[in-house]
């Protein structure tokens, strides 16, 4: 994968490459270490999430759809887009762009201004579940992608994986198994429905 990106990036444009997957399939996870591995063979990378664009919980609450958080409406789709084509059209000594940023644990919220991502850098890596959803404005994201990756991982194993943080970041076994058996599964159904749609699709444990 490091290889291919590379490839990618022989040329003088900055590459965009979006890893796509359902709740729990490892994509922070890929993502990150991608990045890192880039880093260190020479190649300016910045990762950059679309879980920095989940609507706030209080805004969630205020339109009634905290209980389905993470779900494609929950998410502030076409913000996503915007920063997607700034970066596309981002050059060399323009100012530095800033992402917001998903933040785990007890804060559960997104923080903006957190990735900044300079002029200079070669590849932008993205990772969300809805980068494939053929619904306005998701369909408008593969546009601007060089590439889009899905994640295929073993479905029993995700459900672990899932469960476990929604247990580690504070919700008690019966919310979590709502979130993981209930709108989390729901949400992977969707996001797997595009799978055919991506340029390369990585079995990832």
């Amino acid at each position: 994968m490091v290889r291919r990106i590379r490839d990618l990036a022989a040329g003088t444009d900055r590459v965009l490459i979006g890893v796509v997957g359902s709740p729990g399939a490892g994509k922070s996870t890929l993502t990150d270490a991608l990045g890192a591995a880039l880093e260190a063979g020479g190649v300016s990378c910045a990762v950059v999430g679309m879980d920095g664009f989940h609507l706030a919980q209080a805004e969630l609450e205020r339109l009634g759809r905290a209980e389905r958080k993470g779900a494609i409406d929950t998410f502030d789709g076409d913000g996503y887009l915007a920063l997607l084509r700034r970066l596309r059209a981002q050059r060399p000594g323009d100012a530095v762009i800033y992402a917001p940023r998903y933040v785990r644990g007890a804060l559960e919220q997104p923080i903006g201004s957190h990735v900044p991502v300079a002029a200079e850098v070669r590849v932008v890596l993205t990772e969300g579940n809805y980068l494939l959803a053929d619904t306005p404005p998701w369909n408008r994201v593969r546009e601007v992608l060089d590439e889009t990756w899905f994640l295929r991982t073993d479905p029993v194993a995700r459900r672990e994986r899932l469960l476990a943080r929604h247990l580690v970041n504070g919700k008690s076994m019966e919310r979590a198994l709502a979130f993981t058996d209930g709108s989390d599964a729901r949400n992977a159904e969707l996001i797997e429905a595009g799978a055919a749609a991506a340029d390369l699709v990585v079995d990832w444990e």
